[in-house]
């Protein structure tokens, strides 16, 4: 009886599948098309079959009467895939039955040459069922901008590439769409279709900046920018058998990769739920990469990834998580950065996977205006969390389609914007002719520029010194008979931007002559560029004379910014250009001497006696005038880019004056915020959010001015790898004391006593303030300076009021013992010296 239920029950499923088969309701798993062939074969356990082989599932048509197949034997190192495709001159549609549902499409592209068919002259467009996916597309094109390291490549040259999108399928039915531009062809190689039964991209999703909503991909589609297994190797399709994609190694799109080390967890990985389980396999979430504690010291910077994207689309950025270490929920807290902005802070990945071992993901939406999607993850100082190193275990990014779109070809390419509009076509005509303009006006240029180094060439063939040119001051004014004193800024008019570039210009013999032939004695300091020598000019001043290297290209640009900034600004707190040499082959500036050095001399590391806290505190005030002006005396005003306690530097009156200009940069013009420029700087000084944004404002300088402020009361290098996790870094370090307002316990021993505690109370407070996470949060420079000045004020009351005290209690015990016999001339404050100078001090206290 049982047996004839069960017989019945299989009876009514196979008729009722038969019957759906019938309708083509039944919803195709994988559908794999090996192109211009009808021959099949297996990969992986996986079959392709041939676009001409019988299949119910699968209508090929074609407008072209050209409509050709290709064995092409030159690919099939690559494997038999590549060893065929279909090549169309006009319309190629495949024609999809009953793959209903959410799909990873794949279209896998090989270039050839076939015939008179060469696919690097190849151009088309895809479409899916009227979503644009690809325009005017180029494959060899494509890989050309693609990272060799992310495709496969053979002996012969040969090398695939594999376009992936992901669309949502209402209907029973897909069309795609190949079409070649006019004049060209196009080709495919294979197809493939594999549906995510999951909902693996629906729900609620984080918009950067904004609030939580849902991502409805219903008539949208995707395309796969980039999958990473962050911290891994390579992971293969046959390893993600699932959905069988590839998960790329991200090495070659950090832009530090000894930011992050790599770590691994033998241990069992299980999903946080099972929303997550075709989110990536198990591989994915066994690597990771997390914030070095060596190779990095620096931890207030992140881990940065630098991708190329197509600007006027919205990104969805997907980032897997699994936490390999922590054992508990609030040990690693971190921040999530998408595209310059805060995703997310306080992000515990322990309390949101819900354990260790546990496989999360976090998606964030986000819409991209320029060339460059920046994903980074950075410690979150502020959660008070025991370990604050990010984690990543994985990374995807995925462009979505805008008004039916996928494809980029420069411009975005919509249907408002079709060329057949007679607007559109004047308006191509005028650009057209705008750039014949300036194409006309390049070639002139470079004929110009071409004989003018021919005949700069023919002059310097003249000497037969091996090396560089040397940078000339192009267009300069130059005072050749300025006295030095009044060049290096005794007689100067201080405060006063010049509007010419001033100096002597000195010969070869009168440097030798100053510095003794280069004597190795007279070297004071030694950078990138070459030597500074110590050395006295024919007047008998005594000058710094830097000398470029003449066989090194190191510092040739910063040395010629250096030139550009010293001629053009005068001020008492910067240091002043004397001259310059620029003959047989030498470049070599002459600057003031500043005897007492670099204010880092009287900090720490030498001999020299240590600097009063009224003297910091004028060094430190010299300083913030200095940078002051450079931010405020120009009309885009001066970024300095590299403060540091070496560039500031103090003449024989301990007068600080900035130097160092050669990585300065001129402000943000009125309507911009910021420069963008490449990171520089020294290390332990750099603002985080220069560092992350590669945007320089002038706050730049005021986080490195704080950084300065913490180690002038300290005494201590900035990055010190000798000493404790907690202690490395100068910045964090005394960050975290000052916010306790506990600084005097780490301040420089030497300053004890010498300081009243409001005084150094104001001091912590600025130096907090310049360390801001976001600049928009700090100070500027000339708010900087006048709390420092209030500070000196303190101090200088402080000191006055003790000196006072200290003065009666002086006098009152001369009187006494005078007034008194034999007797009283034994009072201890005469005999004992010590005592005398302890109850001085009791008095300062």
């Amino acid at each position: 009886m049982q047996m004839g239920k069960l017989a019945t029950l299989v009876l009514l499923y196979v008729v009722s599948f038969c019957s759906m088969v019938g309708t083509g309701e039944v919803q195709l798993k994988t559908v794999l098309i090996n192109c211009g062939t009808n021959s099949s074969f297996d990969v992986d356990g996986r079959r392709w079959v041939g676009d001409l082989a019988a299949n119910n599932n699968l209508t090929l048509s074609s407008a072209a009467a050209a409509d050709t197949t290709a064995a092409l034997s030159r690919n099939t190192s690559l494997g038999p895939l590549y060893g065929s495709a279909r090549i169309f001159t006009g319309g190629l549609n495949y024609t999809f039955q009953g793959v209903q549902g959410d799909y990873f499409v794949r279209l896998h592209l090989c270039p050839f040459t076939f015939d008179h068919y060469n696919a690097n002259g190849s151009e088309f467009s895809v479409a899916a069922n009227g979503l644009e996916l690809l325009s005017q597309y180029s494959v060899p094109g494509d890989i050309a901008t693609k990272n060799p390291d992310l495709l496969s490549s053979e002996s012969n040259g040969s090398s695939y590439l594999i376009k992936e999108f992901f669309l949502s399928i209402s209907s029973n039915e897909l069309v795609i769409e190949f079409l070649p531009s006019k004049g060209s062809f196009g080709f495919i190689n294979g197809l493939e279709l594999v549906v995510s039964e999951d909902d693996l991209f629906a729900g609620a999703i984080t918009k950067v900046g904004g609030n939580i909503v849902n991502l409805n991909l219903s008539g949208r589609g995707m395309e796969t920018m980039y999958r990473l297994n962050v911290g891994g190797s390579q992971i293969k399709p046959s390893q993600d058998p699932d959905l069988w994609r590839t998960w790329e190694v991200d090495t070659s799109y950090m832009t530090n990769v000894d930011a992050g080390s790599q770590m691994k967890n033998d241990s069992n990985i299980t999903y946080a739920s099972s929303n997550d389980s075709s989110a990536a396999p198990l591989l994915v979430y066994e690597t990771a990469r997390t914030m070095s504690n060596t190779q990095v010291l620096e931890k207030r910077f992140n881990m940065s990834w630098k991708l190329a994207v197509d600007p006027g689309f919205e990104y969805l950025v997907r980032l897997h998580f699994c936490e390999l270490l922590f054992g508990q929920p609030n040990q690693r807290n971190f921040r999530i950065y998408v595209n310059n902005r805060t995703a997310a802070d306080n992000f515990d990945i322990y309390a949101r996977a819900g354990g260790k071992n546990k496989a999360y993901h976090q998606d964030y939406l986000d819409a991209v205006s320029s060339n460059t999607l920046w994903i980074q993850l950075g410690p979150d100082t502020a959660t008070g969390a025991s370990g604050t190193d990010a984690l990543l275990n994985g990374l995807e990014i995925y462009k979505l389609s805008r008004n039916g779109n996928l494809a980029y070809v420069g411009t975005f390419n919509s249907a408002e914007n079709k060329t057949n509009n007679p607007k559109a076509r004047v308006l191509l005509v005028g650009i057209g002719a705008g750039i014949g303009s300036v194409l006309i006006l390049a070639l002139v240029a470079t004929v110009i520029f071409l004989l003018r180094k021919r005949r700069r060439s023919e002059i310097g063939s003249k000497n037969n010194a091996p090396g560089w040119r040397p940078l000339f001051l192009h267009g300069a004014i130059l005072n050749t008979t300025t006295n030095a004193k009044e060049a290096a800024g005794t007689k100067k008019q201080n405060g006063s931007v010049a509007s010419m570039r001033m100096g002597k210009r000195f010969t070869v013999a009168e440097i030798r002559a100053a510095t003794k032939n280069f004597d190795e004695k007279m070297v004071i300091g030694v950078g990138g560029f070459g030597k500074v020598y110590r050395g006295k000019i024919e007047d008998g001043t005594l000058a710094a004379i830097k000398r470029a290297h003449p066989q090194s290209q190191q510092g040739l640009t910063e040395f010629e910014t250096e030139i550009e900034m010293l001629s053009k600004l005068r001020h008492r707190h910067l240091v002043s250009m004397i001259g310059f040499c620029e003959e047989q082959n030498e470049m070599i500036l002459v600057y003031e001497y500043m005897a007492n050095g670099t204010l880092r001399s009287h900090l720490f590391g030498s001999a020299l006696p240590p600097l009063s806290w009224r003297q910091r505190l004028e060094v430190c005030i010299g300083a913030a005038r200095g940078l002051h002006y450079l931010h405020t005396g120009a009309d885009r005003g001066i970024i300095h880019r590299d403060v540091k306690t070496t560039n500031i530097l103090l003449d024989e009156k301990f007068v600080a004056k900035m130097s160092d200009f050669g990585l300065s940069k001129i402000g943000p013009a009125l309507e911009h915020t910021h420069v963008s420029t490449a990171v520089k700087g020294s290390f332990g000084y750099l603002d985080p959010e220069y560092f992350r944004r590669q945007q320089l404002t002038q706050k730049s300088d005021v986080y490195s001015f704080g950084v300065v402020l913490f180690e002038v009361i300290c005494a201590r290098a900035v990055i010190n790898p000798s000493l404790p996790k907690d202690q490395i870094n100068l910045a964090e370090w005394a960050l975290r004391w000052q916010r306790q307002r506990s600084l005097d316990t780490i301040i420089d021993p030497r300053l004890i006593g010498q300081y009243s505690s409001e005084s150094m109370k104001k001091f912590g407070e600025i130096a907090e303030k310049c360390l801001a996470d976001e600049g928009r949060s700090r100070p500027t420079m000339g708010e900087v300076l006048w709390h420092l000045e209030y500070v000196l004020q303190i101090h200088e009351a402080w000191s006055r009021a003790n000196d006072k005290e200290s003065s009666s209690l002086t006098v009152e015990s001369l009187k006494d013992c005078q007034a008194g016999g034999a007797e009283e001339r034994q009072n201890p404050l005469f005999t004992d010296p010590d005592l005398a100078i302890s109850m001085r001090q009791r008095g300062k206290r």
